[in-house]
């Protein structure tokens, strides 16, 4: 006769005062998960470590360094905590977005090089950023016409490549001549907006340029270059203006035309 099975007895109650293993494995964990960081850290090449170090400690303003090797990394030196945005001045800002606008230039100048056409564009650095005027000895704009020569599509066939990659803001802006003697017609506005129009029509659709980041502007006859008198003058005032805008702040941009003639 098969003896009676017995009762599994039901298992303990887990008392009150139990309660601290819980908290002391989840302790014991965390330690182990410490020194195995720990331990991984102890094989770091120790000039890296030291490297890191020092950098951060300069970036505190802990420390002074002597040198740093910037392909690592930017440092900020401590004299230079808390001076502008991101602890540089607004002059070392201004420095910076100069030569930021004049590398966009350089490239502009190597594309028209290649083509010849050198001559038919422009400079000029003020607080607004880098300007880049078509006009020259050649007519990019016949009288009275906003469609652009063959010439106007070769200058921004070499423009455009350049300001789709530089991802700034542009403002494309048309201007017209005034006759002599004569007064500022509706027309005139017209034609500017419809030249600066056509110019950002061909940087967007032949050029790449973003058109989120591109937007045009007619100013009429009001902003001529050359007072008009003679024929070389009104086609100096018959052109459009391409503006990569500074993005930085009023006193920062402020500065540029004063780096500019300085550099």
């Amino acid at each position: 006769m098969s003896r009676p099975r017995r009762k599994a007895e039901p298992p303990e109650e887990f008392h009150v005062d139990e309660r601290w293993a819980v908290s002391y494995a989840d302790m014991v964990t965390v330690l182990m998960c410490l020194f195995i960081v720990l331990f991984a850290m102890s094989t770091v090449d120790q000039a890296k470590f030291e490297q890191l170090r020092n950098s951060l400690a300069t970036g505190f303003g802990q420390v002074e360094m002597a040198a740093v090797d910037t392909a690592e990394g930017v440092v900020v030196p401590a004299d230079m905590i808390d001076k502008g945005l991101e602890g540089f001045t607004d002059m070392e800002l201004a420095l910076q977005e100069v030569e930021d606008l004049r590398e966009v230039q350089r490239k502009i100048e190597e594309g028209l090089l290649e083509d010849q056409l050198q001559d038919s564009v422009r400079f000029e650095l003020d607080e607004r950023g880098l300007t880049i005027r078509l006009v020259s000895s050649e007519t990019f704009f016949l009288p009275d016409r906003a469609e652009l020569t063959d010439r106007t599509g070769q200058v921004l066939d070499s423009v455009g490549p350049v300001l789709a990659s530089t991802g700034r803001q542009v403002s494309v802006e048309g201007h017209t001549a005034k006759l002599p003697e004569t007064f500022l017609a509706p027309r005139d506005w017209e034609l500017s907006t419809e030249r600066s129009v056509n110019v950002l029509r061909h940087l967007v659709e032949q050029g790449g340029v973003s058109g989120p980041r591109i937007a045009a502007v007619g100013h009429g006859e009001t902003r001529p270059l050359a007072p008009g008198v003679t024929e070389e003058e009104l086609k100096l005032n018959r052109r459009v203006d391409i503006v990569v805008l500074s993005d930085e702040s009023e006193a920062v941009r402020g500065l540029i035309p004063e780096v500019a003639a300085g550099t």
